[in-house]
């Protein structure tokens, strides 16, 4: 998470959308840094903990901001991630499975260690499901999110790719996938109505 108290924004971490290659890009103008087990601090954590401080010490109340990916290619991300060979051995590891099997694992009642990813949803939204990040971007339209920090920020915006994950094939059936959208329909219905205002909800928050 990274805080820009002059520029009135928050860039909130949603995992697995990027955010290493913005945080290498932008961290140098934040005044505030959430780095390493605490860079991925939630959309309800922030508002709880966080902006009440923020208002109170520096009478400053930044706009939060994040990304969201396509909810399969994002579970998708995770299971590359969790392939690689520092992983070999681990809880944490992908190693043998199919991207199906690991899909399944995530929507399971008790999924193991390796398929505890979270959701994007519950990342972005309060306990009644309201969307808590004022500006919100889809990942796949990265030059409306670049050209939205241009202007925030008051210079040209280049993100180098950081963190690249395994390029595994990790084909999806379509039967696994209408499974997985019935298990996280909120999440898919938010990337569906993010994708119907061309990439970019923008939720002022009171």
């Amino acid at each position: 998470m990274l805080i820009f108290l002059s520029r009135e924004l928050t860039f909130l971490a949603t995992p697995k959308t990027g955010t290493t290659a913005v945080e290498m890009a932008l961290k140098p103008e934040a005044e505030i840094v959430f780095s390493r087990s605490r860079k991925h601090l939630t959309a309800l954590r922030y508002q709880r903990r966080v902006l009440p401080f923020l208002q109170e010490t520096f009478s400053a109340s930044p706009e939060p901001l994040a990304v969201m990916r396509d909810p399969v290619e994002q579970i998708r991300s995770w299971y590359r991630y969790r392939s690689q060979p520092r992983l070999d051995g681990k809880k944490l590891s992908t190693k043998g499975l199919t991207f199906e099997e690991f899909a399944l694992e995530v929507i399971s009642d008790t999924p193991p260690p390796r398929a505890q990813i979270g959701s994007q949803f519950s990342f972005l939204t309060s306990d009644q499901d309201d969307l808590l990040v004022q500006h919100l971007f889809a990942y796949e339209r990265q030059p409306a999110f670049r050209d939205f920090l241009a202007e925030r920020l008051g210079r040209e915006i280049k993100l180098k790719p950081k963190n690249v994950s395994p390029d595994l094939p990790a084909p999806l059936s379509g039967n696994v996938e209408s499974q997985l959208r019935a298990a996280r329909a909120k999440e898919f219905a938010l990337y569906d109505r993010l994708m119907a205002a061309d990439g970019y909800l923008h939720t002022p928050q009171e």
